[in-house]
């Protein structure tokens, strides 16, 4: 029988989220601590917990079929890996920044400095399009260090709430690009494991749609159902049930949780009484 072997970061901003939409995807893993490889017990999939760094290597190689990771390592790796499915978590961007005190007007302004990064190829890139020319400074980790320490003038790093910066008196000025968990595959991808990719891909469409998404229901007015629902943005048309209380119905339907708060004065000004809105764990299309 195949088994879809999946890489995910052994830890790290990744590890958790990763693991979760699995089973959300009602995937059963065990993962105990210390494991490398375990096996869900309800789907063909095994899953290897590897170093960042090293995973898409793994993709290239096939050693593993597909991936959880982060699109800017993809980038900055630069094999040819397919994502075939943005996951909508772990967001964040790779910024430019420098010490609180530096007078920053422009990206002309770095030209012959040193750069600190774990991103060397993408940072290079990024400067060679704008004809700056800098002095890169490859580091594995604790970037944010290094203009305090005298290695370099600037940075380029991942940034998510920024307060790793703030806390080392550094500010973002440039975002190089921005990045999020990618569902990857390898290229050596063999039929039968590319049919269980499929079904994986399937199942976390469904909650991450779900994830965007709110059951809604209300009562309403029989004479004001039309109007109610041409507000609604909804996957095909609302469900309309009668109520014990003649002349009025019960209204279901599915609304992104985004467009909610543009709609709901909207749906009180046309009759709509006692919304209730509702997290919905699962939406099969």
């Amino acid at each position: 029988m195949s088994l879809l072997k999946i890489a995910i970061q052994k830890s790290g901003r990744l590890h958790d989220e990763s693991i979760q939409i699995l089973r959300d995807c009602g995937i059963s893993i065990s993962n105990g601590n210390d494991q490398l490889k375990v096996t869900a017990s309800n789907f063909p999939l095994e899953v290897l917990f590897l170093r960042n760094s090293d995973i898409p290597q793994y993709l290239v190689d096939g050693v593993v079929d597909a991936a959880i990771v982060g699109d800017n390592l993809l980038v900055e790796k630069g094999y040819p890996i397919q994502v075939v499915e943005k996951l909508g978590f772990s967001k964040c961007k790779v910024s430019i920044a420098v010490p609180q005190n530096f007078a920053y007007n422009s990206i002309q302004d770095l030209n012959g400095l040193r750069v600190a990064t774990s991103y060397p190829k993408t940072v290079l890139n990024y400067f060679n399009s704008k004809k700056v020319t800098i002095d890169i400074h490859e580091i594995s980790g604790s970037v944010e260090i290094a203009p305090n320490i005298g290695l370099s003038d600037a940075i380029v790093d991942i940034v998510s709430s920024g307060s790793t910066l703030f806390k080392n008196n550094l500010k973002e000025v440039e975002v190089i690009m921005k990045s999020e968990a990618v569902l990857a595959v390898s290229p050596k991808l063999s039929p039968p494991v590319e049919k269980i990719v499929n079904q994986l891909q399937f199942r976390i469409q469904s909650v991450l749609k779900a994830r965007k998404s709110k059951y809604i229901l209300m009562n309403v007015p029989n004479s004001s159902i039309a109007k109610v629902s041409a507000i609604l943005p909804v996957l095909k048309s609302p469900t309309i049930m009668p109520l014990a209380e003649e002349g009025w119905s019960s209204l279901h339907s599915v609304i992104n949780e985004d467009q909610f708060w543009e709609v709901i004065d909207q749906l009180k000004e046309a009759g709509a009484e006692g919304i209730l809105v509702c997290p919905i764990e699962k939406i099969v299309l």
